[in-house]
């Protein structure tokens, strides 16, 4: 079994329910840090800035900082640097994510001139006039990023639906597929690894979600860890297009799995 040099944690459903610390998920993620293993935070969160995930997250009881942190916004502004620079960009998003997103230049909804519209994740601000809105300047030509394709996420209401939904309608509605940035994109994984200074086959990948965040990176040749928190269900580990490298009851089972393939 190869042994394992870096760890990238997604942080919903892993390591917290609504913000909320999940048992044993603050002691395992502090012997990582004991035992000196680089490791990332890796999300599709669009809600929060690093920073205040940052601040979430210590408030709860981990040890992270903004640096340890890999948001979609984050990522999403560096493709559009590359691929998109200068163009308007149309945000469809709940939560201030501006400080994430430096560089891209925002429109309003009412801006004739929208080159983009980029989706984050779903909330009150997906009203009808909101998609509609969207939509019509997808009708004239603009492309159609998303920032991740989840359809939902586990709060502590139960699951809740996310903007993958919407981005699928966008896409039946106007005829186009959207280019999507976050999990799970290969280019996600990449800037993750190249953020660890790690390689592929050294690394871990430990997620809720099956085929965004396990079987994704394992496509992309990383070890792939599920947790059955967060938006875990039986039926759609079943029905998934592949198989785990390994499953584990929650994070707090990590470190000891770790020691296994040590």
């Amino acid at each position: 079994m190869r042994r394992i040099s870096g760890v990238l944690i997604d942080i919903d459903g892993v390591l917290t329910v609504s913000w909320k610390p999940l048992a044993g998920a603050v002691p395992a993620l502090q012997r990582l840090h004991e035992v000196g293993l680089p490791l990332a935070l890796v999300t599709n969160t669009t809600s929060r800035t690093r920073a205040s995930i940052a601040a979430a997250l210590a408030e709860a009881g981990f040890a992270v900082t903004a640096r340890d942190i890999l948001t979609a916004p984050v990522i999403a502004a560096s493709y559009l640097a590359e691929h998109y620079p200068g163009a308007r960009c149309l945000l469809l998003n709940s939560g201030d994510i501006g400080e994430d997103l430096a560089g891209v230049a925002l429109a309003r909804a009412d801006d004739p001139a929208v080159d983009l519209v980029l989706v984050g994740g779903a909330g009150p601000e997906f009203s009808y006039q909101a998609l509609n809105a969207a939509f019509g300047h997808l009708q004239r030509g603009a492309r159609l990023v998303a920032m991740h394709r989840g359809l939902y996420w586990r709060t502590s209401q139960g699951l809740q639906l996310d903007s993958g939904a919407f981005v699928a309608g966008l896409e039946q509605a106007a005829g186009t597929t959207a280019e999507v940035v976050g999990k799970p994109a290969p280019a996600f994984f990449a800037a993750a690894l190249a953020h660890l200074g790690a390689s592929a086959a050294g690394t871990m990948m430990v997620g809720d979600d099956i085929e965004n965040d396990v079987l994704a990176a394992q496509r992309q040749g990383l070890t792939g860890v599920l947790v059955k928190t967060g938006k875990y269900l039986p039926r759609t580990l079943r029905a998934a297009s592949g198989t785990p490298d390994h499953v584990l009851e929650s994070f707090a089972g990590l470190p000891a799995l770790l020691d296994q393939l040590s």
